[in-house]
């Protein structure tokens, strides 16, 4: 029997993502108004359990003005101390650090723990749960990765932040008649790329999901000179790589930080360069993509998933993250949440519509998958 709820610790983690204040303020306001609840939050993810602790007491008044800023007023960590690597890079456990934020939440008198963060994050959350501290994760990633729900908070925002890249992009492209790459994010997955790049009238689209072909992408710059239009737009995700290639990547990390990507942009604007004989530049958006105010859309989300989170705590869920699926949101188990990643199907629709209308993802086989003739 878990003891009955009083205090509930609330932890932001990973990357920072646009609607994470909106959160916030969702679960202080039904934590407290619904529930009378007491709720800290946890500075500096799940740092702030470690050491001399770096918590604050929220309050309703606390979290006025928070929804439409973005960011997180509790700030983030990647992992920190809860994630090292050994020397062949495998995660391991750290076990004096995990018993170490246990006594801190004992001492604390935090009864339960909401945490909102991506797969990292609620990785981290899942060995709190397993250990005994109710918990209840919220879906947070701009990359849309997360298994076992249709969207997660910040995505949308950093798709319009891309969206609108793209859409500036053609002005100076075919001002100047020149072939421009806009990197997005998308470690893993192709989603941020995918989503803007049929938003934003790109002409190619490389992703991590299927792997492309430099000479192919090459060709359709030139196809599309033959056929009169002497610019191109490309985006590019920064996990997408050559078939047969290896990621490429600004840093190789440590025992105590992840490898960090960043550089295919600029790889492929050199070889498409030497390859077509085009201007060829590129643009890094980068942290743009996190930054600013949430869209209307993230701000609806984040707050449904805040106040759903509180309520399936008191309704006494553990160890589930709270989830959208066909427009209702619902729980599901930590485990099925982090098992996976939720990756672009290569067949799937989006995928299928990006060719239809000529935008090639410059596989192998994509001629394949065009009318041949066809200008576009």
């Amino acid at each position: 029997m878990h003891r009955p709820i009083r205090t509930v610790g609330l932890i932001t983690g990973g990357g920072d993502a646009p609607g994470l204040n909106a959160v916030i303020r969702a679960v202080v306001k039904t934590a407290a108004g619904e529930y009378g609840l007491r709720v800290l939050g946890i500075e500096d993810s799940f740092e702030g359990l470690l050491d001399e602790t770096r918590t604050r007491e929220l309050t309703p008044k606390d979290v006025r003005g928070l929804l439409p800023r973005g960011g997180t007023i509790l700030g983030t960590r990647n992992t920190g101390r809860f994630v090292e690597r050994d020397e062949s890079g495998r995660e391991i456990k750290p076990e004096a650090v995990y018993r170490e934020a246990l006594a801190n939440l004992e001492r604390l008198g935090i009864d339960a723990l909401i945490v909102l963060g991506g797969e990292g994050t609620l990785t981290i959350a899942a060995e709190f749960d397993r250990m005994g501290i109710p918990v209840v994760g919220v879906p947070k990633t701009i990359d849309n990765d997360l298994a076992c729900t249709e969207l997660t908070f910040g995505f949308a925002t950093a798709l319009d932040i891309a969206t609108e890249a793209l859409d500036r992009l053609h002005t100076t492209a075919e001002s100047h008649d020149r072939v421009m790459l806009l990197e997005v994010m998308g470690r893993h997955t192709g989603w941020i790329a995918l989503h803007s790049g049929i938003a934003g009238g790109a002409d190619v689209i490389l992703i991590p999901e299927i792997p492309f072909s430099m000479e192919v992408v090459a060709e359709k710059i030139l196809e599309r000179e033959r056929c009169g239009s002497q610019f191109s737009i490309i985006v590019v995700a920064e996990g997408a790589r050559e078939v047969g290639g290896q990621l490429i990547y600004q840093d190789a990390g440590d025992r105590h930080r992840a490898p960090r990507l960043g550089g295919i942009g600029l790889h492929c604007r050199d070889c498409l360069e030497r390859l077509t004989g085009k201007e060829t530049r590129c643009v890094i958006l980068g942290h743009l993509q996190r930054g600013g105010r949430p869209n209307a859309f993230d701000r609806m989300l984040a707050t449904s998933f805040g106040a759903n989170a509180v309520r399936a705590l008191m309704n006494g869920e553990r160890g589930v993250m709270v989830a959208l699926q066909a427009a209702n949101i619902i729980t599901v188990p930590l485990s099925e949440a982090i098992s996976n990643i939720k990756t672009v199907p290569p067949d799937g629709q989006l995928v299928r519509t990006a060719r239809d209308v000529g935008i090639s993802f410059g596989a192998p086989d994509e001629k394949t998958h065009h009318k041949t003739g066809n200008c576009f």
